[in-house]
């Protein structure tokens, strides 16, 4: 396990009481180097949508735990925030609540011609991917897609 996956299983678990202490559930955890500073990134979700004061409380009290735990020896910047409208959906958990949602998908290298795709997410297993898009179904390969996220509708 990498360093960034040590961090970001612990901070979860770290998280997990806290989430449940403000009614909030974790949608993702990333620690991540951008530049010369790094970023613990805590991505927190709930039903009505979260609010400033649910990211406020849940970053106090991770804060305090993270304090304590101390087991990440770099200096990071602490962000909590929902993961967005346009969320990307990195875990099974996310492609799960996603179905029959529609979706854009961004691969690696073009793709019969090209490289972005959306249509309504149909199915997943481990390995792959299925869209479905003017009656047309398509099954990528997980490898190939660089990012899959919800499509924003306006």
């Amino acid at each position: 396990m990498s360093k960034r996956e040590t961090y970001e299983e612990k901070t979860e678990h770290l998280l997990s009481p806290i989430a449940a202490q403000f009614g909030v559930e974790i949608y993702d955890v990333e620690y991540v180097k951008e530049g010369k500073d790094y970023y613990l990134r805590v991505y927190i979700d709930k039903e009505a949508g979260v609010n400033i004061l649910d990211c406020e409380n849940v970053s106090r009290a991770l804060s305090d735990a993270l304090d304590v735990e101390d087991f990440i020896p770099d200096a990071y910047i602490l962000e909590v925030s929902s993961p967005g409208l346009g969320r990307v959906l990195k875990k099974d958990r996310h492609l799960e609540r996603s179905l029959g949602e529609t979706v854009e998908l961004k691969a690696y290298k073009p793709i019969d011609g090209q490289k972005e795709f959306s249509g309504i997410l149909k199915a997943f297993d481990a390995g792959t991917v299925t869209i479905e898009a003017d009656d047309v179904t398509r099954t990528f390969e997980r490898s190939d897609i660089a990012v899959i996220r919800l499509a924003l509708d306006f």
